[in-house]
């Protein structure tokens, strides 16, 4: 599909006030345009407040702060849409509910109309539905607008111009509800990327100055105080406020935040006053990331989707015999027609797209982040969820316990040798031996020619003197460092449940440092949710000493197993052996180290301070920082999944139903129609309502506010 600017289709300005600008141009008319995507693509333009396509009208409307360059954005990124804007074969065109009251209308007057006079504008009434189902036949092959075309003719034919215009009219209405329907679960998705590009307070060398917020960098210093709302994802580093996080959790009590707390995007400062530095601004801001999330709901079916789909195809043919049967073997065109206005398509197609961006909409309001249709289908189907310890079931947030020295030197220079190896290395262990020497006050010595050894150690030199930092594996087996002499002292700090940081000095063992993370709290509950909501193996895996792991396993008995000493790629190796033995994996991590096995899990979840490839590579992102989110993402996509069976089996039920009493000669041609569309009716706004409702456990399993 050729872009808009390749085609010459660029729209005009028709009118424009206070910051609402109206564009027109056939580019908008176009059925093979993504309404949803143009409209996120526009709302998540700097300064754009709202966007809406009339394809009717052939036009779009914006609203905007009114700073300059947004106008002139708005028309570039319309006059140059990109090809993924336009779905081939998909027909958009809007029913209006006046054309479905006027279609009414006109088939109730039929009879009282000269009947030369009503049958003539019975034809034209429905010549759109018969020309769309002749092209759709030459097209596309046999379809449902092919069965609408054939019933609406026969009709037509014998006379029956009430009937007739009774089914298109019908058929107008049906079409103009599930268009409804489907646009407000599209803009439900679309609400969450409001994140706002109002100009912010900022820190600079003392002073507070306004700047627009799309300026705004990693590091800097955002301040915040009540009414403000946040729009950069990021750590509170003086002072503290309560947050109303609703238009992201879904929590309607405010939620309180303090100095070293994490807050993201899309929350609003309700009382007190804080600073925040900055670890994501802009377009990499967790709420931001929704619009690109609305482009793969829309464009990748999960497999209920395509099965559901194949099979309304399959049964438009069985529809067109049985009702071509009917007519040959009893002659009766009544009960063919009553046959004809039955298919199983709308339901069957539309039922599961619904479903998929209600469940995303209502993961994101609580606090997850899920990437569409088949995200959400994996997910339901896990039944082995893999943790990477530290950061995941653990805080990551280490503390340095003890510092010991072993060959001389004292406590103090062993942990300031240990941070200036430590310094640039952005790791848990990193941090905390830094963070620890900071408070102290150690001087750090002068290093040179550092290199990091991912999930190893630290190699650096100190006036012309080589340092190792880090794990057993790396001093005493890649480094072949004596290390004997720490056994026992280290055996006695593992099984208190400490990690072991081994530091060395030209090729012998200088001392220990033993660091203990904090389990999070939830840990225990989530698990055991995770095993009632149908995952049958948890296993956390981590690079530390079996020990250590050991007293983890005694602190989580909900755990099927803890495996230890693992490099980066025994992760993704354990992943694809549990693939193997049939299970459907989930890995949860938030390191550069887990990016593969994020990758090769069937779902990677990625927890909110992930770094960005791990975020990147995950199906699920968590915003919150604990772990409730992923007990309340398996929930709703297991509930979505439930949903999609359910409408599924409704749909052939209930339209098997009014075929057979079709058949039978029990309904007319008008109370078959009615019917059939009622169900469908009745179907999507089940698959819309189930999948709103709130997850059943955990802190975020909150009534929500209505939403209209």
């Amino acid at each position: 599909m050729p872009s808009a600017k390749n085609l010459g289709r660029g729209p005009s300005v028709v009118h424009e006030a206070n910051g609402r600008i109206r564009l027109r141009g056939r580019l908008f008319a176009d059925p093979a345009l993504d309404h949803a995507y143009v409209e996120a693509m526009i709302m998540a333009l700097p300064g754009v407040i709202e966007a809406r396509l009339n394809a009717g009208a052939a036009c779009l409307v914006a609203r905007h702060d009114g700073r300059p360059g947004v106008r002139e954005a708005i028309l570039a990124a319309l006059g140059d849409l990109p090809d993924e804007a336009f779905l081939p074969g998909r027909r958009r065109k809007r029913e209006g509910l006046d054309k479905a009251a006027a279609l009414g209308l006109l088939a109730l007057g039929a009879k009282r109309l000269p009947r030369p006079l009503g049958g003539l504008l019975s034809w034209l009434a429905a010549a759109p539905v018969i020309a769309g189902g002749l092209e759709t036949l030459i097209n596309r092959g046999l379809k449902v607008e092919v069965l609408d075309a054939a019933a609406v003719s026969a009709l037509l034919l014998r006379g029956d111009y009430r009937a007739a215009g009774a089914i298109v009219a019908l058929l107008a209405l049906g079409r103009h509800l599930e268009q409804t329907s489907e646009e407000k679960s599209s803009a439900l998705l679309k609400s969450l990327l409001a994140v706002g590009d109002e100009d912010v307070s900022v820190e600079r060398d003392g002073a507070e100055i306004r700047q627009p917020a799309a300026k705004l960098a990693i590091g800097d210093i955002v301040v915040c105080g009540p009414g403000d709302k946040i729009v950069v994802d990021g750590q509170v580093t003086w002072g503290q406020a309560e947050l109303n996080q609703s238009s992201i959790t879904g929590e309607a009590r405010p939620v309180a935040v303090e100095v070293g707390d994490r807050v993201i995007s899309g929350a609003t400062v309700q009382d007190g006053k804080i600073k925040i530095r900055a670890q994501q601004v802009g377009r990499h801001t967790a709420m931001a990331r929704v619009g690109s999330f609305i482009e793969t709901a829309v464009r990748h079916q999960s497999e209920p989707e395509k099965r559901s789909a194949r099979l309304a195809d399959r049964l438009t043919p069985v529809s067109l015999g049985l009702a071509g049967g009917l007519l040959l073997l009893t002659g009766d065109t009544r009960r063919a027609v009553s046959v004809l206005t039955v298919d199983f398509g709308c339901a069957l197609k539309l039922a599961a797209p619904l479903a998929v961006k209600t469940a995303m909409y209502n993961a994101g309001r609580r606090g997850v982040l899920i990437k569409g249709a088949r995200a959400l289908e994996a997910l339901s189907r896990v039944d082995a969820v893999v943790f990477d310890k530290t950061g995941t079931i653990t805080h990551g947030d280490l503390e340095v316990t003890d510092v010991v020295p072993l060959d001389g030197m004292s406590a103090e220079e062993l942990l300031a040798l240990a941070a200036g190896a430590e310094e640039h290395y952005s790791h848990p262990v990193g941090r905390a031996v830094v963070r620890a020497a900071r408070r102290r006050g150690l001087p750090q010595p002068a290093l040179s020619q550092v290199d990091f050894i991912v999930a190893h150690g630290v190699s650096a030199y100190v006036a012309d003197q080589r340092v190792l930092v880090g794990s057993l594996h790396f001093l005493a087996e890649d480094e072949g460092v004596d290390c004997s002499t720490a056994e026992g002292l280290c055996a006695s700090l593992r099984d208190q449940g400490k990690s072991i940081l081994y530091v060395g000095h030209e090729n012998h063992l200088e001392g220990v440092i033993a660091l203990r993370d904090r389990l999070r709290p939830e840990a225990g509950a989530v698990l055991a949710g995770l095993r009632a909501a149908g995952v049958e193996e948890l296993v956390v895996l981590t690079g530390d000493h079996r020990q250590t792991a050991q007293a983890l396993a005694r602190d989580l008995p909900q755990l099927d197993a803890v495996r230890w000493e693992l490099r980066p790629e025994d992760k993704a190796a354990i992943v694809a052996e549990l693939q193997a033995r049939g299970r459907v994996v989930a890995f949860v991590g938030d390191g550069v180290n887990d990016a593969p096995a994020l990758v090769t899990a069937d779902v990677g979840v990625c927890m909110p301070a992930g770094a960005e490839l791990a975020r990147d590579a995950a199906q699920v992102v968590l915003l919150q920082d604990d772990l409730w989110g992923l007990l309340s993402a398996r929930q709703l996509a297991a509930r979505f999944q439930a949903t999609v069976g359910q409408s599924f089996f409704a749909a052939i039920g209930l339209n098997c139903a009014i075929m057979l009493a079709a058949a039978a000669g029990r309904l007319s041609p008008l109370g078959a129609a009615l019917l059939h569309n009622l169900s469908t009716i009745g179907i999507l706004g089940h698959a819309a309502a189930a999948n709103l409702r709130p997850a059943e456990t955990g802190p975020r399993a909150l009534p929500q506010e209505r939403v209209s």
